[in-house]
């Protein structure tokens, strides 16, 4: 990992610029509105949005245009050559089903693949709704957590071995996040093959969420769909596939409420519009049109954003680094996982205690994990400067028994 001095500077952009999210009661600025807390928790930018997407709302708007509205054929198109750009794989229009949000759709496939006494299978830690979501459709949940190696902890893999021997014939479907977050890994080709390998013996359902793997850090890494190589491993297991995607992580538009499943199998998709039951609403209107130019022209948007991401988890890196708190050094999206449980050991609370000092971070306990937290570094690298060195002073801090 590089050092504070190797992390150079970039030209100022617009992702330097500061942003008025306070002023329009974003959620992330909102939990701590009134207090001097810097927040790097929930996971959205503090950018400005991509300037063709703001022009195609702009003009949306300008058309009074706010009712009711169908995905355009120019959109459909615009995913389908998305995928057959990036990751080789030739869509069915047929297959999207369109979704106000993601975790709506990990909960429509708990619902739709299991029923009481299935297992829904997941890897900890984990983003919280995988967690949360097979109890809260009526099924079980079958955690199995992540191995930890390397010198500090901090490299994580699928722990095949507690794979093999928690599974049972009640497991019916996998919820697999990939790329992961928290941890911010890029599976490996061999990991996602042994994992499909074992999704093909058991015959398990898989719902795979890919919403962060737009955002791939590291040159000479790749995203592959899960779906396609469960195809390529036997034919029927894509009928046995739902994958989630959407705009809100790569482009920061979360709030205009726009994400979509594949299903390649018709009944498995008539089963999942059935889970819907008539209550599930429309995407917005405006996220249509955000992302139809999302697709078409942001792009370039895309890859600068990834720069500045870059410069800035080399940065936390290196300032973890020197605060002596082990964390992964993630190769997609802009969450940093960090092992904070000599701070919670010495405090009783380390997110608590690095709030008292002026920075908001998540704590791990919603992963699954108590006493390690994430940080969201994407944001003006002169607040992430600020809040780095509000935690330095937080660690230099703690009580004595902490160095003990």
């Amino acid at each position: 990992m590089p050092t504070a001095a190797q992390t150079a500077a970039p030209s100022p952009t617009c992702f330097d610029a500061p942003t008025e999210r306070a002023a329009w009661c974003a959620t992330k600025w909102e939990k701590y509105r009134g207090r001097d807390v810097l927040p790097l928790w929930i996971a959205d930018m503090d950018f400005p949005v991509a300037p063709p997407i703001r022009a195609a709302i702009d003009a949306h708007l300008r058309e009074s245009n706010l009712g009711y509205m169908r995905p355009p054929q120019a959109l459909a198109d615009a995913l389908l050559a998305h995928y057959r750009g990036h990751y080789g794989w030739e869509l069915d229009p047929a297959w999207i089903v369109w979704l106000p949000g993601l975790v709506l759709g990990l909960n429509l496939a708990v619902k739709t693949c299991c029923g009481a006494d299935d297992q829904v299978l997941a890897f900890s830690p984990v983003y919280p709704p995988f967690l949360a979501a097979p109890a809260l459709q009526g099924s079980r949940l079958l955690d199995v957590p992540l191995a930890q190696s390397g010198a500090d902890g901090m490299h994580y893999a699928i722990d095949f071995a507690r794979l093999e021997a928690a599974i049972t014939a009640d497991t019916r479907l996998l919820l697999f996040c990939h790329p992961h977050n928290p941890i911010g890994r890029v599976w490996s080709d061999e990991e996602l093959a042994r994992l499909a390998d074992l999704c093909v013996r058991h015959d398990l359902y898989v719902c795979s969420d890919e919403v962060h793997c737009d955002l791939i850090l590291d040159a000479g890494l790749r995203h592959v769909p899960f779906a396609t190589l469960l195809a390529q491993r036997d034919p029927r297991m894509l009928t046995r596939t739902i994958t989630l995607h959407g705009p809100g992580k790569t482009w920061n538009i979360a709030g205009l409420g726009i994400a979509w499943a594949i299903i390649p199998d018709a009944a498995l998709r008539a089963r999942f519009a059935a889970s819907m039951q008539r209550l599930v609403p429309e995407p917005c209107s405006l996220g249509y049109t955000a992302l139809q130019a999302a697709l078409r022209e942001g792009d370039a948007w895309r890859r600068e954003a990834l720069g500045y991401l870059r410069g800035n988890r080399d940065l936390v890196s290196a300032a973890l680094d020197a605060m002596g708190l082990p964390h992964t050094h993630p190769e997609v999206s802009y969450l940093t996982w960090i092992d904070a449980r000599a701070v919670a050991a010495a405090t009783g609370d380390a997110a608590l205690w690095f709030e008292r000092h002026g920075v908001g971070l998540t704590d791990g306990a919603d992963f699954g994990r108590a006493g390690y937290l994430r940080l969201n570094f994407a944001c003006p690298r002169a607040m992430l400067e600020d809040a780095l060195r509000r935690m330095q002073a937080a660690i230099a801090a703690l009580p004595l028994r902490a160095a003990a």
